[in-house]
């Protein structure tokens, strides 16, 4: 074995003069950065980290949302310390022609932050994580999801590529030799990716070199097509805990990890294309093998019951979950409202689930928009509530969710202006709708966002009883967003919300209040952004000591992980 190794070797290093492809002097030793928050928190250990593990190569996954300054600052470092930055984006349906709008946003993105930006403060390149084969339609139309992702992926170069000096690379499944390009029997899914960028990271998920089932195997073919195509191509492998433990080195260690890297240049001699190593991902590498250490807890207001947030980003269940329940944890959370992605599978959020209700936290399903308040959109409410009923029938007991909840914010639209009984009664009708879908499975409750000015708008046909009330009556559990900063005082948070406490206690239904930590250009009193999560909690615990008087207060929430874990102390 050594004897045939030793040949390749000697062969691929013949190649290279004969056809005057060769692989970089110095390979890339790379990591993926899914949390573009931890640039500026952690900036420094990050940089520590690279340095003592020779990392020169950061995937860096792009929050459109946060200041330039922000990815300056730390690129500038990067850049200094001989790291490279690339931008990572990606979710599975970028594959379809629906998700090309956002696939192209990204390229736009860094193409306008690097033209504003100083020569080492800028993005390197961009490398695209798409997998669509999460999604419900591979299982029904492979053909058709791979057509759609050949279109977008052209149409990414094409965008990327114009006017600019970016590497544009893809992290790709190696089984994707297996799987016929479209329209083309001769040429693999996997083979035509590589052609179109211009370097790929394959995803070679294996704790193991050697064997049928080790990296080596795995990944032959992709290299070898690298080579033909004269692409660079990088290994990477993962640290993250999975169920399937072979596909992972958090069980077997870094250390073992790094030796069998090690390796990797020499075997992989034979292949000109070879470009060096990747692992998935800087929280769990640098976890690995370190001493555990306890979170000290934050201070978490004593209140009633329900002490949670909102999960907005979709995706976030499948790219940080441990994340979130490590979140939790820390700030003594037991409730969760988790935006779904209804063309993913079961499969996505079982583990999150079951997780999370082993730890004690209820976690309901979520969705919403302005235009489900309009009777013609009936149907993506009863998308929502059919997927969750289906879903809680083919999963085990602690796996289910416990409830939906809808957000649903007409009066940003339009017709509240020219037509608001009209809407209000289309969304009366749709909230009944909700409700009578969701009550034929009993374990499952429903509960609504509530502005709290709602008091103030009659219920049509009932002008007598506030709007608020009337909603209030319908479902299981309400949400008040009451959006200010202070809980005491006229204009308060339980000043706002002490009628609807009032009319909650009469008729026996629970309320929670909902907060904002996001930046609100509304004015200073609507969100904690600027006061911080410290202040936050000591007006949480004046509010909850005001309202533990009524019987339907049952907690708070906090609009949201996003932005609450990013605040300032």
């Amino acid at each position: 074995m050594k004897a045939a190794r030793l040949y390749l070797c000697l062969l691929g290093i013949a190649m290279c003069f004969l056809v005057g492809f060769s692989s970089p002097e110095k390979k890339s030793k790379a990591t993926w950065i899914w949390q573009a928050e931890l640039i500026g928190k952690e900036q420094q250990q990050i940089l520590t980290f690279c340095k003592q593990n020779e990392i020169n190569l950061i995937y860096l996954r792009i929050d459109q949302g946060k200041p330039d300054d922000d990815y300056r600052a730390f690129i500038r470092q990067a850049t200094a310390n001989g790291i490279e930055v690339h931008a990572v984006g990606g979710h599975p349906t970028w594959a379809l022609a629906s998700g090309k709008s956002r696939m192209l946003q990204l390229a736009k993105w860094v193409k306008r932050y690097n033209e504003q930006a100083d020569s080492d403060e800028r993005i390197k390149g961009i490398q695209l994580d798409v997998e669509p084969y999460m999604l419900k339609q591979w299982e029904t139309d492979q053909e058709d999801v791979l057509v759609q992702w050949q279109a977008n992926v052209k149409a990414f170069m094409k965008e990327a590529g114009a006017e600019s000096d970016l590497q544009i690379g893809t992290a790709l499944a190696f089984w994707l030799d297996e799987i016929p390009a479209p329209n083309q029997p001769d040429m693999s899914m996997g083979k035509w990716m590589i052609s179109q960028f211009d370097t790929v990271t394959i995803m070679a998920y294996r704790n193991e070199l050697d064997g049928r089932n080790g990296i080596l195997s795995l990944v032959e073919k992709e290299m070898s097509d690298a080579d033909e195509l004269h692409k660079p191509a990088i290994i990477a492998v993962n640290m993250k805990k999975m169920n399937e433990r072979h596909t992972s080195y958090a069980d077997v260690g870094a250390a073992e990890m790094n030796r069998q890297l090690a390796q990797l240049p020499q075997e992989m001699a034979a292949h000109p294309s070879f470009a060096g190593t990747a692992v998935h991902d800087f929280r769990y590498w640098k976890q690995a093998d370190a001493p555990s250490e306890e979170v000290p807890p934050v201070e978490v207001p004593a209140t009633k019951g329900i002490k949670g947030t909102y999960i907005w980003e979709a995706e976030q269940i499948m790219s940080e979950p441990d994340e979130i329940l490590a979140f939790a944890k820390e700030h003594g959370l037991n409730f969760l409202y988790a935006r779904l992605d209804l063309d993913q599978p079961f499969s996505v959020y079982r583990n999150f689930v079951k997780k999370a209700h082993a730890a004690g936290i209820e976690v309901q399903a979520m969705g919403g928009h302005p235009i489900w308040a309009l009777e013609q959109n009936r149907p993506r409410i009863m998308r929502l509530v059919k997927w969750v009923k289906n879903y809680n029938a083919h999963v085990e007991k602690d796996e289910r969710f416990q409830g939906i909840h809808l957000d649903i914010e007409p009066y940003v639209m339009p017709i509240w202006r020219t037509d608001k009984e009209s809407l209000l009664r289309q969304w009366m009708g749709n909230i009944r709708a909700f409700v009578q879908e969701t009550k034929d499975s009993p374990d499952l409750k429903t509960s609504v966002d509530l502005a709290v000015w709602l008091e103030n708008t009659p219920t049509p046909g009932e002008p007598e009883l506030p709007f608020s009330n009337w909603m209030i009556k319908q479902v299981d559990q309400t949400t008040l967003m009451a959006f200010r900063d202070h809980a005491e005082g006229p204009g308060g948070i339980v000043d706002i919300v002490k009628n609807k406490m009032a009319y909650a206690d009469s008729i026996g239904k629970p309320l929670m209040v909902a907060v904002e930590m996001k930046e609100s250009h509304e004015g200073n009193y609507v969100s904690f952004h600027e006061e911080g999560k410290a202040e936050m909690n000591r007006q949480l615990e004046l509010m909850a000591s005001h309202l533990e008087k009524y019987d339907s207060y049952s907690g708070f929430v906090v609009h949201a992980y996003d932005y609450w874990k990013t605040s300032k102390e």
